[in-house]
C-alpha cells in the first residue's frame, strides 16, 4: 500500500524550496516532462571511473545537436538555481556505485533503503535525467535494520567491544541508516526528470527521514544524476 500522504507534488522550483516538510510528508517532487537529448551528453561526456562528476566547464564546450544542446541548457539551469539557493549540486555519470565490504548479511551501501544524516539542517535534492532512477519508501514499510533480533545479535558477535559502545558501533559504522523493507512494500521508484527534495535526518528536523535507494544499473547502461 502506498501512502500518498508521504509525497507533496509541487509545479516550479520555487514552490519546491519553499514547500516544508510536514506530517508524513518528507519527499517533495516538481514532476516534470524534460525536453532534449540526455544520452547524447552521456555518450560524450568521457568516463574514466565508475562515478565520474561532469566538469561543468567541458560541458559547455561539448558539441551538440540541438536536442543535445537543449538537455544541456537544462542540466546547467538545474545547477545554477540550485547553486543560487545555497546548495552544492554534483552533476555524476554513474556505471556503477561501489558495494561495500561489510558482512554480507548486512549491506550499508547505497542500494540499500537508507536515511541520509547531517550534523545541520538541510535537505536532499536529486533528479535522474538518464538511465534508471532511484526508490523511496515509506517509514511505515520499513523497519530499521538494527532492530530486526537476528540481525543485531549478529552486529553483536562482529562487535568486539563492552556493552556501554554497542550503540556507538551502531552509528559510526553506519548500520543504523540502514532499513529493511517490509515483505508487502511497494517502492516509489522517482522516474526520469522529476526534481526531488528528501528530508534528511538532522537536529532540526521535524518529519522522519526519507528512505531511498539507488537503482540497480542495467548492462552497458549509464546514469546521469544530479544530487546535492
Amino acid at each position: 500500500m502506498i501512502i500518498e500522504n508521504q509525497i507533496k507534488n509541487v509545479s516550479n522550483f520555487k514552490d519546491l524550496i519553499a514547500t516544508p516538510f510536514q506530517g508524513e510528508t518528507n519527499a517533495i517532487c516538481w514532476s516534470r516532462k524534460l525536453v532534449g537529448d540526455f544520452s547524447e551528453i552521456v555518450e560524450k561526456v568521457t568516463l574514466n571511473e565508475n562515478i565520474t562528476e561532469v566538469n561543468l566547464e567541458e560541458l559547455r564546450e561539448i558539441q551538440l545537436s540541438e536536442q543535445g544542446a537543449l538537455a544541456r541548457k537544462i542540466l546547467l539551469n538545474d545547477m545554477e538555481v540550485l547553486k543560487d539557493h545555497g546548495a552544492s549540486p554534483v552533476l555524476n555519470l554513474i556505471k556503477c556505485y561501489e558495494r561495500d565490504d561489510t558482512p554480507s548479511f548486512f549491506s550499508t551501501d547505497v542500494y540499500s533503503f537508507h536515511v541520509d544524516r547531517s550534523p545541520i539542517p538541510t535537505d536532499t535534492f536529486l533528479c535522474t535525467y538518464h538511465g534508471e532512477s532511484s526508490d523511496i519508501l515509506s517509514n511505515s514499510q520499513a523497519t530499521q535494520k538494527i532492530l530486526i533480533p537476528e540481525i543485531r545479535n549478529k552486529l553483536k558477535e562482529l562487535y568486539d567491544g563492552n556493552e556501554d559502545g554497542f550503540e556507538s558501533f551502531l552509528t559510526e559504522y553506519f548500520f543504523d541508516l540502514h532499513y529493511q523493507a517490509k515483505p508487502d512494500a511497494v517502492p516509489i521508484n522517482l522516474g526520469l526528470g522529476n526534481l526531488w527534495k528528501l528530508a534528511v535526518d538532522h537536529p532540526e528536523s521535524k518529519v522522519l527521514p526519507c528512505l531511498h535507494r539507488a537503482p540497480k544499473e542495467k548492462n552497458g547502461q549509464t546514469r546521469l544524476l544530479m544530487i546535492c
